[in-house]
């Protein structure tokens, strides 16, 4: 290889891996950030009177809906106003949104399938596709990612629950 290539190709290589660093860090502002805007007025005397009740409702259904459309209001519309990860933020719904508004809903819809005991992100998916208008190949993109989105935190309360994690060249070796 020459000496201009190896060059180059450590170049780009570095340039990928700035990029990935800047992608982390927006990821964490959206980690430190997410729904805040819950915690506040107005909406946190609405989330406080329907969380509950939206626990025990199957997503999507009739009940589902009327509890949602219930919630409409300055509360709601204060939370989709301040939260870029939710279609209504955007006039133009999902097309406004970019690659981490996306992950970072597609993330949140994870999570709010654990409240409900018969929660399941595929069936959230296909609601939020005929809600959200998505397209076929966005939905399934999100399908590829479930196995992604995992609780890597779950079982964790003190520092003895920690068990060193097998490196990949262990992986490797062990094949």
């Amino acid at each position: 290889m020459s000496d201009k290539a190896l060059r180059d190709t450590y170049n780009h290589i570095d340039l990928v891996m700035r990029f990935l660093a800047s992608a982390q860090i927006e990821l964490m502002r959206r980690q430190f950030t997410h729904d805040r805007s819950k915690l506040d007025s107005p909406e946190w005397e609405m989330f406080e009177k329907i969380t509950h009740t939206l626990q025990g409702l199957t997503y999507g259904s009739a009940e589902y809906e009327a509890q949602r459309k219930a919630m409409l209001g300055e509360a709601l519309q204060h939370h989709y106003d301040n939260n870029r990860h939710h279609p209504e933020f955007f006039d133009n719904g999902i097309e406004g949104m970019n690659l981490f508004d996306l992950l970072e809903m597609f993330i949140d819809w994870s999570a709010s399938v654990k409240r409900h005991s018969d929660g399941d992100i595929n069936r959230s998916i296909d609601i939020n596709s005929d809600r959200f208008n998505i397209s076929p190949q966005l939905a399934q993109i999100f399908r590829n990612t479930i196995p992604w989105v995992d609780d890597e935190f779950a079982g964790l309360l003190y520092q003895g629950d920690l068990s060193p994690k097998i490196s990949l060249m262990e992986q490797l070796i062990e094949q």
